[in-house]
């Protein structure tokens, strides 16, 4: 067994907590990303979406070498729980149209905050009052790292 997983074993809590303290597997496969052209138009895709069903404050943030969920991540707003959840719907509809598979949708039955997983973008979409408590704009936005890098794109 590798001591890194032996001292895992000992770890007291779950097997959940004691895979978390063991950390990432050393065998284990690195995400694949999309190319870069596809990325652009499957962001250009989803953009023109929020627009069109007439979102607010969209944002587009770079997490290029930031993150490993995702290389972009795009932040919008709605006025009713109904617009985000047509919003949602529409986005979901239109990347699949344009040949992107494994969408994720969560929160799409009228709460405050969608979450939608399209591999290498994560779209949020909130409400006004949701996205001010969240304020992911400032946990991932351009202030935390050098103000040229341009990693946030206000549209």
């Amino acid at each position: 067994m590798d001591a890194r997983l032996a001292e895992a074993v000992k770890a007291p809590g779950s097997p959940r907590k004691k895979a978390a303290a063991a950390g990432p597997r050393k065998d284990a496969k690195k995400r694949p990303h999309a190319p870069v052209e596809d990325l652009e138009r499957y962001l250009k895709v989803i953009v023109d979406s929020i627009d069109d069903d007439k979102g607010e404050d969209i944002v587009v943030i770079d997490l290029t070498g930031r993150a490993s969920f995702a290389d972009r991540m795009v932040i919008a707003t709605g006025l009713a729980d109904r617009q985000i959840s047509a919003m949602s719907q529409h986005i979901d509809r239109k990347l699949t149209e344009a040949g992107l598979k494994r969408i994720l949708v969560e929160g799409a039955n009228g709460s405050d905050w969608v979450l939608i997983d399209a591999g290498d973008i994560v779209i949020h979409l909130f409400k006004a009052e949701a996205r001010e408590l969240y304020g992911l704009e400032r946990m991932w936005g351009a202030e935390l790292d050098d103000q040229d890098d341009g990693a946030v794109t206000t549209l």
